[in-house]
């Protein structure tokens, strides 16, 4: 797509109904802390990284992790042991830069997109985060108005990758898949959303970079969240 205006992108548009968001990468900032103090441990051994940086490595060593934790999670989730890997999820997604809670910084110009999209569209939250977490941060922005469907991991069996987060949203708001976008920094949020049905918009202020969220299906790329406003 190479503006708004774009013919095949208004046909998208004319069906949608509703939008969710991912929270981390994507609705709020990352903190890179963390993936910067393991790049400092490593710095002596940066004769074995090809480009003498090993962030690019731990970067998406972090990210390949988060499909198949998810996986894990919900198989786990089925048999009620999954309370210890929730904790060691949760420290994956520290390394991921990932804020705890009461800590979270909103991604530039998203609460005003929220806003100015709320007369016209469906909005939701589907995360891998707890309820509590995803609500906490409704409460923090004075969202709870804007946002009226939570799809967290306690919501349903499977996680992201697998469609069953955007699905159970879209029933939600008694809409079809296909009716909805979900909005994602990460390869696993688009493969969700496309598995599902639905369509997918890839953000490039979180994680992911721009040739992997392509390869996962991504049917448009925006530089910032708060660029969704000026296409829908």
């Amino acid at each position: 797509m190479l503006s708004p205006d774009d013919p095949a992108f208004l046909g998208v548009r004319d069906r949608i109904r509703a939008i969710f968001f991912d929270l981390d990468g994507t609705l709020i900032d990352t903190d890179d802390a963390l993936l910067e103090a393991l790049a400092r441990r490593l710095e002596r051994w940066s004769w074995a990284f090809g480009s003498g940086d090993p962030r690019p490595v731990l970067r998406r060593a972090v990210l390949a992790a988060e499909g198949p934790m998810n996986a894990v999670i919900s198989a786990l989730d089925a048999v009620g042991l999954d309370d210890n890997l929730f904790s060691i999820g949760d420290r994956l997604h520290r390394a991921r830069g990932v804020r705890s809670r009461g800590d979270f910084v909103a991604v530039d110009g998203v609460l005003e997109m929220i806003r100015s999209l709320r007369p016209s569209y469906r909005l939701g939250v589907v995360t891998t985060r707890s309820r509590a977490d995803a609500l906490a941060f409704l409460r923090q922005f004075e969202l709870e108005g804007a946002i009226e469907v939570l799809a967290s991991r306690e919501d349903t069996r499977r996680l992201k990758p697998r469609p069953e987060p955007v699905q159970h949203a879209a029933s939600c708001v008694g809409l079809s898949p296909d009716q909805c976008v979900l909005v994602g920094d990460t390869p696993v949020d688009i493969a969700s959303a496309k598995v599902a049905g639905a369509y997918a918009v890839g953000v490039l202020c979180g994680f992911g970079e721009r040739d992997e969220l392509l390869e996962s299906g991504a049917d448009l790329i925006l530089e910032h969240t708060a660029q969704l406003a000026a296409w829908f």
